[in-house]
């Protein structure tokens, strides 16, 4: 029978619900330092929160030239092979991690998986994007009527092509040549036989740092990385500048026109991991003062804050310090698990969330509990902790979200689901508290949440200081291809 409700059914898939929001991609390099494939494998590791269908390498050395390994699956299946590290030697290397955000949905195909390699007339060069090309389909259209010819379905080898096809004089002049026809958002780390190069878009919707090890240098989607091979923070790539990373040192320059900055408010809320600095505040600290501001904005008498583990939890501790309210661990999740360990049969899928995740019955008894979590997008995983929070004899359940409705899909390089799968794109709050069957429900304002992350005055109307498409449904940049397929802007008179 089909289910009763759109919402109603499970979307579980290799043990994930899909409930939550793919954290795009993740990338890395390193250049001046013995083997630095090993130190890319330690920090795409270190990053493999943003992706986790599959991973790869290039490494460039004098002798071997440029190598490549693409694997599907974690870092650690693949990369910790000495076999497998072997076949990539040299002291420069760019890596990165994946969730199908372009390209192939459903099973990821092996040509899709980054980072991609190209041999031009001076030379080869290798490319990692983080992010979407919001364009992608014009310009590819565009690129095989002129000859080119793609070996994967991945939005990011557009650029490579519109590399080859640039007629300025070195690799990094081509690359600029080619993100002046790009829209939508990029963080890119590339190689060639001698520079590491680190590029923003304008905009700067996605994270990239530089860091310093000894004699050289790494890049990296967030600080954590670093940290995990003993790398020195030096300072964010800011929006719209391009690095350039040789033996001589670091070069800066600037290729685009400037403009406002609109960093991806959902970095703070849940895509980046909480040990990391973005815009030199404490992810952690940040999601602290969310749930400090959701306790100021949401209030309720209540015997017990519990996260929704692990992406609520720094929110409910700042939940639990502003109100008073005792914190405590209701639910405990399974550290072990990772795909399916057994075959998803219509039992399997129903268990869902049990399998990841188990309520601590003997603190939530009798108890009126409030739940926080990061987001409810499709609320499927939220019914379900509701039905285990009530089943392990809670008294009451309510649930206070660490961010707004999540209302629109993002196509700067997050894997959303489309606008009708959203509940709050087809429910008030009222409506989705009686969907989810909560005793009461209570997002934080899309104001209060710029509070929490620095904007003491909240957010600007005229001019957003975040990218923040998801909650307002005002895109920075036009979804060119996303429109052009059908899909409904915002009325600008909302």
């Amino acid at each position: 029978m089909p289910p009763a409700h759109p919402f109603d059914a499970t979307y579980l898939r290799d043990g994930d619900d899909g409930d939550k929001l793919k954290e795009e991609c993740g990338v890395f390099g390193v250049v001046g330092v013995a083997d630095a494939a090993n130190f890319v494998a330690l920090g795409l590791h270190a990053l493999q929160h943003r992706g986790q269908e599959a991973g790869g390498i290039v490494s460039y050395d004098a002798t071997a030239g440029f190598q490549s390994a693409r694997r599907f699956g974690y870092v650690r299946d693949n990369f910790t092979s000495q076999r497998v590290m072997e076949t990539l030697p040299g002291e420069l290397a760019i890596g990165h991690v994946r969730y199908s955000t372009s390209g192939s949905k459903g099973p990821t195909a092996i040509r899709d998986v980054q980072p991609f390699f190209g041999e031009f007339a001076m030379g080869g060069a290798a490319i990692a994007h983080n992010g979407n090309i919001t364009n992608a389909n014009a310009l590819r259209r565009e690129l095989i009527e002129r000859g080119s010819i793609f070996q994967s379905s991945s939005d990011s080898e557009c650029i490579i092509h519109l590399m080859a096809r640039s007629l300025q004089r070195n690799i990094p002049e081509r690359m600029e040549d080619a993100l002046r026809r790009v829209e939508g958002a990029f963080s890119i780390v590339a190689m060639t036989r001698t520079k590491l190069i680190g590029v923003r878009d304008p905009l700067g919707v996605r994270p990239l740092v530089l860091g310093k090890i000894g004699d050289g240098w790494a890049l990296s989607s967030e600080t954590c990385a670093l940290d995990i091979i003993g790398a020195d923070f030096v300072r964010e790539i800011e929006p719209g500048e391009m690095v350039v990373i040789t033996a001589k040192g670091v070069e800066s320059h600037f290729p685009f026109r400037r403009q406002a900055s609109r960093f991806c408010i959902f970095e703070h809320v849940y895509f980046s991991r909480p040990d990391s600095i973005l815009g030199g505040r404490s992810v952690y600290e940040t999601r602290e003062a969310i749930g400090r501001e959701l306790a100021k904005e949401a209030p309720m008498d209540a015997d017990m804050i519990c996260p929704v583990p692990d992406s609520g939890t720094p929110a409910a501790i700042g939940y639990s310090l502003q109100s008073g309210i005792p914190y405590a661990m209701g639910i405990i999740r399974n550290q072990y698990m990772g795909r399916t360990f057994i075959e998803p049969t219509e039992q399997i899928r129903n268990m869902g969330v049990r399998l990841k995740l188990n309520v601590n019955r003997a603190l939530v008894r009798g108890k009126r509990i409030i739940l926080v979590d990061d987001s409810v997008v499709r609320g499927t995983t939220s019914r379900k902790i509701k039905e285990m929070i009530l089943d392990a004899g809670a008294a009451e359940v309510h649930f206070r979200i660490a961010s707004p409705p999540t209302a629109w899909p993002c196509f700067y390089g997050v894997d959303t689901p489309q606008r009708e799968k959203l509940l709050a794109a087809t429910m008030s709050e009222d409506e989705m508290r009686d969907h989810l069957g909560v005793d009461s429900l209570k997002f934080i304002s899309l104001d209060g949440l710029y509070r929490a992350v620095g904007e003491a005055e909240g957010r600007n109307a005229k001019c957003p200081q975040y990218c923040d498409a998801c909650f307002s449904g005002e895109y920075p940049v036009t979804p060119a291809d996303q429109v052009d397929n059908g899909f409904e802007m915002k009325p600008a008179a909302e």
